[in-house]
This record gives C-alpha cells, structure tokens and sequence, in this order.
C-alpha cells in the first residue's frame, strides 16, 4: 500500500514489479469540465484499489476492425500508472511515456507499453492517459487550445508531487514518447507551463504537422457538420470521435484543395501554435533557447512511410503531386541526385518519410540549444516493411512478442538484441544524461545507427537535411 497526495492506494506485484494502474489525476474532463482545461483529482477516502488501467479517452478505432472505443466504459479517463522496482526505494530516475496515435487515437492500456522490462532496469515507469482528437485539440471558442497538452502538464505535475511515494526522484525525470508522443514531448519543450517538469526528453519520430488556430477551426467545422451538430458542446463524444474517424479515413484524403498538405496524411488534429499554451512550433522555440536546460535524445526510423504505405493496402501514391505539395523547391534534383538508383516507389517513401518524420527529428536536434543526441534506427528485420514507423516502440518497451511486434518485427532473432541496445541506451540516459555515443551537433550531425552491428556515423541523412533545413516546417494555414 502506498499513500500519495489524494489518498491511499493499493497496487500488487508482477514479475518482480510493483504495478499501479488507474490512479486519477485529474477530474472526468466531461460534464462541467467538457472541453476545459483539467482540473486535479479530488482526494478519496480509505483505500483506493489501483490494479486495472483507467478508460481509454473517446476515441476512433486506430485499425479497422479494431472495437470503437465505449462510453459505457467510464469517462473518467485521466488517470496515471506506475511501475517501480523498489516501491520502499528513494532517488530512482523516473521515466514518463507519452504515447502516439496521431493525436486521434491512443491509450496507455495498450500492452506494447507495458513498463515491466524497463522497471526492472532500476528506473521507475509512468504511463498515462490524456485527451486525444477533438477531445484534446478541437479548436472552440471559449475553450482552451491544445487541452492534451494541458493534461500532459498536470500529469508531470502530479509525478513530482507523487513521484517519491514510488521510489522516484522528482528532481530526475525523463519524459519519451513516439510519433504524436514525440510531438507532444517537443511541444513541452517549447512550453512555458511544463518548465521544470522534467530534466531530460527522448522525441521518437517527431512529426512535422502543426496547425494555426485558423486551419484548427476549419477542422472543427467539419466535424461538427459531419456530427449533425450545431455547436461542439452539442456534439456527443461518441460522434466527435467517430466524425474524427470520417475525417481521417475519408474526407481529408487526397484532397490538398481544401486541406492543403494534410491531404497526403491525413490528419484532423494536432497542437495548435495559439501564442500561449503552445507559444511557437517547437524549432523556432528551441533555436530562440527554449528547453536548453533540458538534455534531448532525438532521432526516426529510416523506412518511416513504409508502415503507411501497408496501412493504405499497398497504394504508393503519386511521386510527382507529393513533390508539388509537399517539397521544398528543388526536391526533384536533390532526391534523384543522392539516390540515383532509385524508382519513383522508393523515392516516394523517402519523400513521404522525411516530411512526416525524419526531417522534423533531425531538425528539431539542430534547433535544439543544449545538449543533444541524435539516432536512425536501420534495422530491417521485415524487407517489406524496412526500418519501419513505430518499429522502435515494442523495441523501447521490451514488448517484443507482442501483436504491433508481430507486425514490424515478425520472428526476427535480432529483436531481442535490438531491444537491448534501445533499452540500454535510454535507461542509461535516463539516469546519467548520456545514452553512450557522442553528442550532436549541427555542422557534424553525428548520428547513432541502431542496428544488429549499431555504429556513429556522420549526417546520415545530409541531402535531405540540408533540402529541409530552410523551410522548416511551420504550422498549416488555410
């Protein structure tokens, strides 16, 4: 039994591991609080039982197939897990995950985030549930923008007033995420609100999209018009999250007309640069010093598209309207010059990976003032699938037999090497500040190549990098 702030808590014990699974750290964001900013849980009495994750936030299916999310299944969905090794221990570095999803879909409860392996590298684990979709990031009037990221923030406040009850050291956090979890993570290093939350940060393919306030509120029309809803506090979250879904899956895609660059991803949400929760996009705030206190581990996978590419049944797109919409002027020569070998297919997914991913990872290190490490994981255990999107998240985790492993990984014999070097590395950066291979920057890129022989190389990426550093990637207008 363990007591924090809000009461006592009883977790139980697996593999070694003391688990706690579905405390609250915020109030049901629904009701009164629909669409506000998040308002801390209120104290309990006697024993609370912390043994079951909490609901997952409304939310589309992420496959088809897959079960919709229920409201049936409760909305008080702001809730916190924790797995320690030494629950009576003090001073352990602690380690939050922020999930991805494309800022539509996402739990904490999905078993490839499972933080037994890691916690029994001496660090302490937390995951934990926040908004998603309209939910968290719809733009309203009235509401507060990027509600997600507020609820991230009251997350990492409610570690370093609780951190301690499980053995961690409130002074040494290191918070990682992939994909949107490495958007949010580069996000709060831009924001002002979650300054001394966490000393160091790990952004796993950080994502280029972020949108203006303007484009938010055209997404909000949408959906709305697709709800049957007159304002967004008519719309039921069940219709908010299935209209997401519509817009995902259907309305945005191929259709750069309307929806601009998100057409070739499409995407319905993301942070909003609104100029206070989110001042500016995370380069422009890191290169003008923001974060520089914090020690950053940033990097991609080099095959990102590829996993997409599978999603859309195979489809591989047209390599020529993606370098009109997408590119920087010239990208045609740059591309065909540094690959020369290479049809338009595999130029397309190089394209397509560097404007999602890679390039906004690599490009948020050089913005990045203070100390800074930089890695692509090549490793290619699928031939199909390559170095794939989210390839590195079961390998973080240990999670290495599960069903997203299943997918990515397949039977590799490797897996179980590689997820030793990741775990390794971000563990022992999660203690020391330093994950084992030299640091970044700018004019040498020296990069760590996680691979069955790993190795630091330079700039590994260097057209491309060079190709995007001018234009960046500012938020989406329209």
């Amino acid at each position: 039994m363990t007591t924090i702030t809000t009461g006592r808590i009883r977790g139980l014990e697996e593999d070694g591991v003391a688990v706690f699974k579905g405390i609250p750290y915020a109030r049901s964001p629904f009701g009164a609080l629909r669409l506000a900013a998040p308002v801390p849980a209120e104290p309990w009495d006697g024993v609370r039982d912390a043994l079951a994750f909490g609901p997952r936030p409304p939310q589309p299916p992420l496959f088809a197939g897959m079960p919709a999310w229920d409201p049936a299944d409760g909305l008080d969905c702001l809730t916190v897990n924790v797995w320690t090794p030494d629950a009576g221990g003090s001073g352990l570095p602690v380690m939050v995950w922020i999930y991805g999803g494309g800022y539509v879909t996402g739990s904490a409860d999905m078993p490839e985030y499972d933080g037994t392996r890691l916690a029994r590298e001496c660090v302490v684990v937390v995951t934990f549930n926040h908004r998603v979709g309209f939910e968290g990031y719809g733009h309203v009037d009235g509401a507060p923008d990027n509600r997600a990221l507020l609820d991230q923030v009251l997350a990492l406040q409610w570690v370093r007033d609780n951190i301690a009850a499980f053995g961690g050291d409130p002074g040494n956090v290191t918070i990682f995420g992939e994909s949107a979890g490495a958007g949010a993570v580069a996000c709060l290093l831009a924001m002002p609100s979650a300054a001394g939350l966490f000393r160091r940060a790990i952004a796993q393919s950080v994502p280029g999209m972020f949108f203006t306030p303007r484009y938010a509120a055209k997404v909000t029309r949408a959906l709305l018009g697709l709800a049957g809803a007159g304002t967004p506090y008519e719309v039921a979250p069940e219709a908010a999250a299935e209209a997401a879904g519509q817009l995902a899956s259907g309305e945005m895609r191929g259709d750069p007309e309307r929806w601009g660059t998100i057409a070739f991803a499409p995407t319905p949400f993301a942070p909003v640069v609104d100029g206070e929760v989110l001042p500016d996009t995370p380069w422009n705030a890191l290169a003008d010093g923001a974060g520089s206190d914090v020690e950053l581990i940033t990097g991609y996978n080099r095959d990102e598209y590829l996993l997409f590419q599978l999603m859309s049944g195979g489809r591989t797109g047209e390599l020529g309207a993606a370098l009109k919409t997408l590119a920087p002027a010239d990208a045609d020569v740059v591309y065909r010059t540094a690959h020369p070998q290479a049809s338009d297919a595999e130029l397309l997914v190089m394209l397509m990976s560097d404007w999602m991913f890679r390039m906004p990872s690599a490009l948020l290190a050089d913005a990045h003032t203070g100390p800074t490490f930089a890695y692509e994981l090549t490793w290619a255990p699928q031939p199909e699938l390559g170095a794939c999107h989210g390839l590195d998240v079961p390998l973080t985790f240990g999670t290495v037999h599960g069903q997203l492993a299943a997918l990515t990984i397949g039977g590799s014999p490797h897996a179980e090497d590689l997820s030793r070097q990741f775990r390794t590395a971000w563990t022992r950066f999660a203690a020391t500040g330093d994950p084992g291979w030299p640091a970044y920057d700018p004019v040498t890129a020296t990069t760590h190549l996680f691979d069955v022989e790993p190795r630091d190389v330079p700039d590994p990426e260097a057209a491309s990098r060079a190709l995007w550093s001018e234009p960046g990637f500012p938020p989406v207008d329209g």
